[in-house]
């Protein structure tokens, strides 16, 4: 209990900071932060993380439950479609469609998911969370996420929204500095350079909370409370608690099913809206499920603790 109200102190503190820095500065600043993170931050935190995890067990197992989750959010979300569209002979429109899709499956496993683990479960696991992120919710956010909206947006400029979702992929510099981590692990570097690396990650941890705020402050849209909660109960409820209770048979326990189970119920990614936009498809949508989910997230957080 001591670790979860640190945790909310710290989680709630930095997001109303950014919350706060995102009305009071140029529109601009948020999306430079971003790209400073992305190119920058980011990678770091992994290389300086990697070298403090343990990588032996069952580790490669994560992205197969990513993907798993994936699919089971998005099988879902087309069940309630589906269903709707036989009681009441009507379907969502299909931008709508992608979006409740979209949101069911792709979760913030690295912006808000990397802070949640180190916090509750440490270093040592980070990997599982890891491995998680990028070899799990990066493929299925630009990959089946392209794919689902190009389905259900806007046809004009599928084509060259895929060659861009696809070079996205491959330049991702945390990919890069994945593999880069793997490596350097092996590497011997002074006492003073390790503090500033370890320094330098916790850092880049604490921006990246503050840059959802400095996003959820720009965030003025509230409608499609309805489908926005489907598709919260999906991905923050229903695919965990599935998935969560399997993880034994795949071999997964203790410490190392706690990461995946935290992983899987993230709110929806940022990328959703990301993709809504780029493919025309039902924005409001994406952006109340995205405000409503981090609300959420500070409510079934101790559930899932302490059901697992």
């Amino acid at each position: 209990m001591i670790n979860l109200l640190e945790l909310y102190i710290k989680l709630v503190g930095l997001i109303l900071v950014g919350v706060i820095l995102g009305r009071k500065l140029p529109a601009t600043f948020p999306t430079r932060l971003g790209q400073f993170l992305f190119w920058i931050g980011v990678p770091i935190s992994i290389v300086a993380f990697l070298r403090q995890t343990d990588l032996s067990g069952q580790i490669w197992i994560a992205p197969a439950i990513a993907y798993l989750a994936i699919l089971l959010g998005a099988f879902l979300a087309w069940i309630v479609i589906q269903g709707q569209a036989y009681l009441t002979n009507s379907l969502p429109q299909p931008s709508t469609q992608g979006s409740l899709i979209l949101a069911s499956m792709v979760g913030n496993t690295g912006y808000l998911g990397f802070p949640i683990t180190l916090a509750m479960v440490g270093k040592e696991y980070f990997a599982w969370a890891l491995f998680y992120d990028l070899l799990g919710s990066l493929f299925g956010a630009y990959g089946l996420g392209v794919l689902l909206a190009t389905r259900f947006g806007n046809a004009g400029q599928n084509h060259g929204q895929m060659a861009k979702a696809i070079k996205a992929i491959l330049i991702n510099p945390a990919l890069w500095s994945f593999g880069f981590g793997l490596l350097f692990r092996q590497v011997t570097i002074p006492p003073v350079m390790e503090f500033g690396l370890d320094t330098s990650a916790w850092c880049a941890v604490a921006l990246s909370l503050i840059l959802i705020g400095m996003r959820l402050s720009l965030l003025s849209s509230w409608y499609k409370l309805k489908q926005a909660g489907i598709s919260l109960v999906i991905k923050m409820l229903l695919v965990p608690l599935i998935l969560g209770s399997t993880l034994s048979f795949f071999g997964v326990t203790g410490e190392a099913a706690k990461v995946i189970v935290l992983q899987m119920a993230m709110p929806p990614a940022f990328a959703t809206l990301v993709l809504a936009e780029t493919f025309d498809l039902d924005r409001d949508l994406a952006v109340t499920a995205l405000a409503m989910g981090s609300m959420v997230l500070l409510v079934t957080l101790p559930f899932w603790l302490w059901l697992f």
